[in-house]
């Protein structure tokens, strides 16, 4: 399992990147990040099963993070760490679902206890929903159908518009939480279909109800809920991105046996008569992504700002990249400074850029970060950790972690083969 860490402090980031043992265990660290608001766009890139985070964080701490978690990404399990003395941060964690909560400090027997704890809970609920899901198809076969055929109403083209306020009202009644202030529609193209309806359904039975789920024959549409455009927006990216990422890894496939999924995301609508508009919208955006016969298995539409949102792309993601070349050295610098810089929301920008440049923003900010590094290895005397500061990296150590995670060597060795070489 997939395990991402939040804490502002160094030393303990530290301990736990390199004190527990991660090889000899069935998890992975998969990020961290010193605060909330950098942890959020890299949970949404590298996916996690199990966030560990920390109470007292600057810019978002670790009770908003949760709140911002639970909202978009339920599935995912959390896991608390904070002093001896903050009681009412744990009791505002347990009304937030976290499944542990630990004191500082901790060692690795004591995180590998809770990591395993965590990992059978998120098993099991993951082997209930499907369990859940075969007794609803064999004992409520009906009252799903009809839910389903309720939802595919709000689709189709047969559809009348006035209509759409009595089907919301019940689809209320048959316990969907239906009415919301604001709706979005994510239309998306399975191959192979079964899996990928597989996957789709189960993380729509774990969004808490706020995403609803409407198979077809190659694929899935779904309803998603929110109180505010930002809202649904980023629940709608959140969404659709760990669905990709969960059915690349149920498959398992490379090459050409790759699964391929097509999602389109639709403009963001608050009546339920217009629930339709955006329908429309996002099967056109999916029909272009089909039409493109992209070979990437991961493909995300993104909602039409204009007639020529797919001609403006390029230009905004080179806007970014020229941003970020000449940010990159600011430790501070996080996705959502880029995303203000070229006018786009924190999802979106995620979704566009890394579907364009194949690459998330945290890998092509290291990608930035290490080229300059190793131009600095190469060509002067300063100490690695000098470089560290200079590229970005106020953690002279996690500069030596990275570096050697993407390179494959150290600072020094990289240095000790290469200095005075050309590029």
């Amino acid at each position: 399992m997939k395990v991402f860490l939040a804490d502002d402090e160094i030393v303990i980031r530290e301990g736990i990147r390199e004190s527990f043992p991660w090889e000899e265990t069935p998890y992975v660290l998969v990020g961290e990040a010193p605060d909330g608001e950098m942890a959020l766009p890299m949970i949404r890139d590298t996916n996690p099963d199990i966030v560990i985070t920390d109470i007292k964080m600057p810019f978002m701490d670790g009770i908003e993070l949760c709140k911002t978690l639970r909202a978009q990404m339920p599935w995912i399990g959390i896991v608390v760490l904070s002093g001896y003395d903050e009681f009412e941060y744990a009791r505002q964690c347990i009304a937030l679902g976290v499944r542990e909560y630990l004191l500082k400090p901790i060692n690795a027997e004591e995180l590998k206890k809770v990591l395993d704890k965590v990992s059978a809970q998120i098993a099991e609920e993951k082997k209930a929903s499907l369990h859940a899901a075969s007794l609803r198809a064999r004992m409520e076969m009906g009252g799903k159908l009809v839910k389903e055929k309720l939802i595919a109403s709000l689709f189709s083209d047969e559809a009348k518009e006035e209509e759409a306020g009595e089907v919301i009202n019940q689809l209320r009644s048959m316990g969907c939480p239906v009415p919301a202030k604001h709706y979005a529609v994510i239309d998306a193209l399975f191959n192979p279909t079964e899996k990928g309806q597989q996957a789709a359904e189960q993380l729509s039975e774990r969004s808490g109800g706020m995403v609803l789920a409407c198979p077809g024959r190659t694929g899935t549409r779904f309803l998603v809920l929110g109180d505010s455009p930002e809202d649904v927006e980023e629940r709608a990216y959140a969404f659709a991105t760990s669905m990709t990422r969960e059915i690349e890894r149920l498959d398992g496939g490379e090459g050409e046996n790759a699964p391929e999924t097509k999602v389109g995301i639709g403009d963001i609508v608050r009546c339920p008569e217009d629930i339709y508009k955006s329908f429309k919208s996002a099967r056109h955006i999916r029909h272009l992504l089909t039409d493109r016969k992209d070979e990437k298995s991961l493909i995300l539409g993104v909602r039409e700002m204009g007639e020529k949102a797919d001609e403006q792309t390029p230009g905004v993601v080179n806007e970014a990249k020229m941003f970020m070349s000449s940010k990159f050295s600011d430790p501070n610098l996080m996705l959502q400074d880029v995303a203000r810089a070229v006018g786009m929301s924190n999802s979106r920008f995620s979704t566009v850029f890394s579907q364009q440049t194949g690459k998330t923003f945290t890998e092509y900010l290291i990608y930035l970060r290490l080229g300059k590094a190793k131009e600095m290895l190469r060509n002067t005397g300063l100490r690695s950790s000098q470089i560290a500061g200079e590229v970005g990296y106020n953690d002279a150590h996690y500069f030596s972690y990275i570096f050697k995670k993407n390179v494959g060597m150290t600072p020094s060795e990289y240095r000790a083969q290469n200095q005075n070489q050309p590029v």
